[in-house]
């Protein structure tokens, strides 16, 4: 790289595509608490899959970036990986209830149902983003003996990218937006860097790849207003900075149900005296 404005953009979309990544990580564990709670279990599926994709991304991306080390195809890479995350919370529902009741009649559907909907949903779109790292090192390096500052300043801004992305979900924008409108904006956050990249380095590659916002923005409306968790009976349901909370009426009676709804958190009948 002869700029210094180009190195400063890639560490920039390593510094963004770690945001995401650990976005997405602590998103899914709502995009799950729904149908599976927040147990431990849930969070040991998530992490463990989470850390597999990342393990097959670094590699991928490194023998990938020795084949193509060019900056328009990372830029393209984080581009897909962004439409890849946006599509997550269009696709989760039938993918989530396929986990519920594919799983339901077995001892291990505590373990298994998460592992089948992270294994389905989160496997594309994270490995993608593992390969952030390495391409952005290879087209960093410039002299061989500078080799370890590269890959140091690489993994410590992505880290701290990531750090980011460990907050942003938690405190802001799940509580603020809900989980999906927080998936869209991470795609739409990374995808952005891709596209900023593209028109850097390929403007008419970038305009090719001008659907892939207009496609994720499109199904974010036709989503707006419809159930997070359908169930008859509901009527109320929201997103807090802690739980999923879901009020249920039946035979007269709400009943207030927080994540999964295996236990009832308490019970009112309207018109009741206490």
């Amino acid at each position: 790289m002869e700029h210094r404005g180009e190195q400063v953009y890639l560490y920039f979309t390593a510094f963004i595509g770690g945001l995401v990544s650990l976005g997405v990580e602590l998103s899914a564990s709502r995009l799950l608490a729904p149908y599976f709670g927040d147990s431990h279990p849930v969070w040991a599926a998530i992490i463990g899959l989470i850390l597999l994709y990342l393990t097959v991304g670094y590699f991928l991306g490194g023998r990938w970036a020795d084949r193509s080390p060019r900056p328009v195809t990372l830029y393209q890479l984080v581009a897909w990986a962004a439409l890849m995350v946006g599509l997550i919370p269009f696709i989760s529902r039938p993918i989530l209830l396929l986990a519920v009741h594919g799983f339901a009649d077995y001892d291990l559907a505590l373990l298994a149902g998460p592992f089948l909907a992270v294994l389905l949903l989160f496997s594309v779109p994270v490995t993608l983003m593992g390969c952030v790292s390495p391409f952005v090192i290879r087209l960093l390096m410039e002299q061989p003996e500078r080799a370890g500052g590269v890959a140091g300043r690489t993994y410590a801004i992505s880290t701290a990218g990531s750090l980011l992305g460990t907050l942003l979900p938690v405190f802001l924008l799940i509580p603020t937006v809900g989980t999906r409108n927080t998936f869209v904006a991470l795609s739409l956050l990374l995808m952005g860097v891709g596209l900023a990249g593209l028109v850097r380095v390929a403007p008419r590659r970038a305009l090719l790849h001008l659907w892939m916002p207009l496609l994720v923005l499109l199904l974010a409306l036709t989503l707006r207003g419809q159930p997070i968790k359908p169930q008859e009976g509901t009527i109320y349901e929201t997103e807090s900075a802690y739980n999923y909370i879901q009020v249920v009426e039946k035979d007269g009676w709400r009943r207030l149900y927080l994540n999964e709804g295996q236990g009832i958190h308490s019970v009112y009948r309207p018109g009741q005296r206490r």
